[in-house]
């Protein structure tokens, strides 16, 4: 049975280009494991090309080949989201009645078509590219392929899936305010954001033209920077397009927001993983340098908060007057607010963005890279449900200026949450720092050591809890029970981080322990134990006062739940801390 491992785009083309196996032998491939996707997530696509015009391309690959041409993506599958022109299949930008079969394909996927690569279909998107979340469309909403019940980010939501699902070895985005980069780090990909106008954007459905990058979400860093070296040059026939000069860039000198500045949302998760990615850049001769991240984020409020979101109406401006009810009520409402913007609005907005371009300008005179979460956290698809436009600006609180004040990025995983889903960090350069960017996030990768990516979800992952007991709930004493009742599965023993103090409470039945967070505490041993969240439920409901469960942070930075206690439950208790923990408290006897 085909496996859903990723593909290597370097790896095929390799392989094609050698003889060793035919772009035939791999189409068929793709179309078994498209097969077995479909079973999962078919709304990851809104349309593919027929098996029989995926043959014959890739029969036409292997006769280029066989005559002699030098194709560096021979034979490699992509796909394309559906706000990119593909000849032979309809632009639907996610609106039905927007629908229209272009006569040629855009230009940047003419030139992967040259190069030798096949394109299997248009992917799924928030609705004219509006949003991070890849919930707002009518062809159905792609989940995250690592956790069925999260976002698979947006707005190009159907290519992260495909590119991670290993059914394409990339894909195409585009990325106005984050819509490569948002998906590409959900999904434990690479999203190489380009600098503006580098890859041409013409038979691209505008969402701010003046904005607007085609982007590259693959599994490697190599494949990211050979779909490069074929997709970007200067179109004459993109008004958008630019000669962009190569600007060499170290990354000796990494930028990083002032610690006040960095929003998590309540996810500690992230939070650690941050900070150990920016231990991974030290790691590996990074200068960590604060900056004020606030010019950024005002910024950022300029493309919805200011005259830009006018830019995302132009781009749909008909099909807000000709059939509105076919719009996504949240993008509808996102888009019409402006309809009030006026001539005066856009240029005072303009002058703001000049004095904040000017900030960012200096900024790059004391650091060579930014190094920013890709996001703060992530959510289930219920949640952005029920907060549709809150919850989607969370996700773009690192990524909505990057294109406002004309800078390159690329997305890179940064490792795995407990539920799954992909944690990202994003390096960010001045315009011209595409190939700077591919080799700091090779040199990053490189030192992280990152384990791969975890299993995908196929049939809707189980919400799980980690739990750390410490006391009566360790395995062979009295509570254990409690834990084995609900089926809870043994992770670890630990210690906690040095932060806690441990007391034997008086008159405890039987007798237990109190863990109390103290700056001058010390690590104490605990066990964690995974249950499912109804486990956890029934659990918790069960706990006694002064006891309580909240949040306990153990020794390598992360947080579970945990046993934790009311200061009452310290009143005539002894301190045992230097213990170290509630096993050696049983066994001196109490």
């Amino acid at each position: 049975m085909t496996a859903l491992t990723r593909l290597n785009a370097q790896a095929i083309a390799a392989d094609v280009i050698s003889g060793r196996v035919s772009a035939v032998d791999l189409v068929r491939d793709v179309l078994a494991r498209l097969a077995i996707y479909d079973a999962v997530q078919p709304q990851a696509w809104i349309a593919r090309f027929d098996d029989a015009t995926l043959i014959a391309s890739a029969r036409a690959v292997d006769a280029r080949i066989a005559a002699g041409e030098q194709l560096p993506l021979a034979g490699v599958p992509f796909a394309v989201k559906d706000n990119i022109d593909v000849a032979g299949i309809d632009t639907t930008a996610g609106c039905p009645s927007f629908a229209f079969r272009p006569v040629a394909s855009a230009s940047v996927v003419e030139r992967l078509l040259a190069a030798g690569a096949i394109c299997i279909g248009k992917t799924s998107l928030d609705q004219f590219a509006t949003g991070l979340n890849g919930t707002r469309s009518p062809y159905g909403a792609p989940r995250n392929a690592y956790n069925l019940g999260y976002v698979s980010g947006g707005s190009s939501s159907g290519s992260a899936v495909v590119v991670a699902a290993g059914l394409v070895a990339f894909a195409l985005g585009t990325d106005t305010a984050g819509s490569g980069r948002v998906p590409a780090a959900f999904q434990h990909l690479i999203g190489l954001k380009p600098s503006r106008g580098r890859w041409s954007t013409r038979g691209v459905v505008p969402a701010c033209r003046t904005l607007d990058c085609v982007t590259v979400l693959a599994s490697t860093i190599a494949d990211a920077r050979l779909v490069d070296a074929v997709a970007a040059g200067f179109d004459p026939a993109d008004p958008f397009s630019v000669d962009v000069p190569e600007r060499p860039r170290d990354a000796r000198r990494i930028g990083v927001p002032q610690p006040d500045q960095r929003l998590w949302f309540g996810d500690l998760e992230s939070e650690r993983l941050y900070d150990r990615s920016l231990d991974v850049l030290a790691s590996g001769g990074a200068e960590i340098v604060e900056f004020d991240l606030a010019p950024f984020n005002e910024a950022a409020q300029l493309l919805y908060g200011g005259p830009w979101v006018a830019e995302r109406t132009a781009a749909i401006e008909a099909v807000l007057a000709a059939d509105p009810a076919d719009l996504d009520p949240v993008v509808r409402e996102v888009v019409s607010a402006g309809i009030g913007v006026s001539a005066v609005d856009l240029f005072n907005g303009i002058y703001r963005l000049a004095e904040l371009r000017r900030v960012a300008d200096t900024l790059w005179g004391l650091i060579d890279l930014i190094a920013l979460p890709t996001t703060g956290t992530t959510y289930r698809v219920a949640e952005m449900r029920a907060a549709p436009i809150a919850l989607n600006s969370a996700l773009g609180a690192y990524t909505n200026f990057v294109n406002l004040l004309d800078m390159a990025a690329i997305a890179l995983p940064a490792g795995a949450r407990h539920n799954a889903t992909g944690f990202g960090i994003t390096l960010i350069g001045p315009a011209g720092t595409d190939r700077a960017l591919l080799a700091a996030g090779d040199a990053y990768l490189e030192t992280a050591g990152l384990a791969p990516p975890p299993p995908l979800d196929l049939e809707g992952r189980m919400q799980t809890v980690k739990l750390a007991v410490v006391g009566a709930h360790l395995k062979d004493m009295p509570l254990h029970w409690q834990l084995t009742s609900r089926d809870a599965v043994f992770v670890e023993a630990t210690q906690t981080a040095p932060t806690y103090r441990l007391y034997a409470m008086a008159g405890s039945v039987p007798p237990k322990p109190a863990l109390v967070h103290s700056d001058d505490g010390a690590a104490i041993l605990v066990e964690v134990y995974e249950l499912d969240v109804a486990a956890f439920g029934s659990f918790v409901v069960d706990v006694p006062p002064p006891l309580a469960i909240g949040t306990v942070t153990l020794a390598d930075g992360s947080s579970v739940k945990g046993f934790v206690a009311e200061p009452r439950a310290t009143l005539g208790a002894e301190d045992i801390t230097a213990l170290g923990g509630w096993r050696a408290y049983v066994a001196r006897g109490s």
